[in-house]
């Protein structure tokens, strides 16, 4: 099934002048700047949070200029984000691309990251909505908060499925559920409204972090674009092994789990702790956790959405982030 062009299907003109003014606050006249603000540019992935935001403005009225100004804000705090987590994350590549910092270096993606940020703040302004403008800036506080949480959860020994869903709630979940929430917002919908949006939005983002975590145990580096076991390397345990090891107490794999929070963990032995994972029932555990959450997030479907096509498009945004395969 082709679940984006059904996804898209109904905001069709409305993504497209997203991606015409997105595109057009990347333009600068500085040499070094603009090479890499196009470098950023061209890895422009399927613009899922965006269409969220349009797909909500559209539930509850229609995509207005604040709308469009609120998406092309959000997008641009995201992309941010994603140049500076590279940096302290030490990532050499973002979905198979080389990164800014490995492009250029650690200062000019810490510079082009800071601009970015400031041109989502100037973007948002232009929505004069005060609402949106605070919906924004928790935001950027909530994601950096998370970074922050995930740093300091490497460091402590202790291993569990709570820790591991405050760290999606603060990252993946919030950024999602502000793309549902402003897309609200942006439409004149009740504070009531709002409250049951962002519970979508926040359903949403822990399927797809779940959903990406369950990549790190697949063998097609090239299809999914990371390597297997990439996030043990950068000291995370996610919820596959961390339900293997709860559920089986195997002291010698918890050893080799606090050798990934240690960093001291080599590349066989994170093949060894993969292994253990998917013989565990880690896989199927997550691909379980992810169904109850899409089950949750069908109700705000069948109770707060009448259009039909938003319905339609909805539901394939939903079943698109539970079953892509990278």
């Amino acid at each position: 099934m082709d679940y984006l062009s059904i996804i898209r299907e109904p905001i069709t003109a409305e993504l497209s002048d997203f991606i015409r003014m997105f595109n057009h606050s990347l333009e600068h006249e500085n040499g070094l700047l603009q090479q890499a603000l196009d470098h950023i540019r061209q890895r422009a992935g399927k613009r899922m949070r965006p269409i969220l935001i349009l797909l909500m403005a559209r539930n509850y009225g229609s995509v207005t200029d604040v709308t469009q100004h609120a998406a092309v804000g959000l997008e641009l705090l995201h992309t941010a984000s994603l140049v500076h987590d590279d940096v302290v994350d030490e990532s050499r590549e973002r979905r198979g691309q080389e990164s800014v910092n490995a492009l250029y270096d650690n200062k000019v993606a810490v510079l082009v990251g800071d601009y970015i940020l400031s041109t989502a703040l100037l973007n948002v302004s232009y929505t004069h909505s005060e609402k949106i403008v605070r919906y924004l800036a928790e935001l950027g506080r909530t994601l950096s908060d998370g970074e922050i949480l995930q740093l300091s959860s490497i460091d402590n020994e202790e291993i569990s499925e709570e820790t591991y869903y405050n760290i999606i709630k603060n990252k993946t979940a919030a950024l999602f559920e502000a793309c549902s929430a402003i897309g609200a917002l942006s439409a004149g919908a009740s504070d009531e409204e709002v409250e049951r949006a962002k519970l979508f939005g926040r359903q949403l983002g822990i399927i797809f972090q779940i959903r990406d975590d369950i990549f790190d145990y697949y063998n097609d580096e090239k299809e999914i674009g990371k390597p297997t076991g990439n996030d043990m390397t950068e000291g995370k345990l996610t919820l596959p092994v961390i339900y293997a090891l709860r559920h089986t107490g195997d002291k010698a794999m918890l050893e080799l789990a606090h050798k990934v929070k240690n960093h001291t963990i080599s590349s066989d032995e994170i093949k060894t702790l993969v292994d253990f994972t998917i013989s565990n029932g880690g896989i199927e555990y997550a691909d379980k956790r992810m169904w109850e959450f899409h089950a949750k997030a069908e109700e705000f479907l069948n109770n707060d959405v009448s259009d039909e096509a938003i319905r339609k498009s909805l539901h394939a945004y939903l079943d698109f982030v539970i079953k892509r395969d990278k």
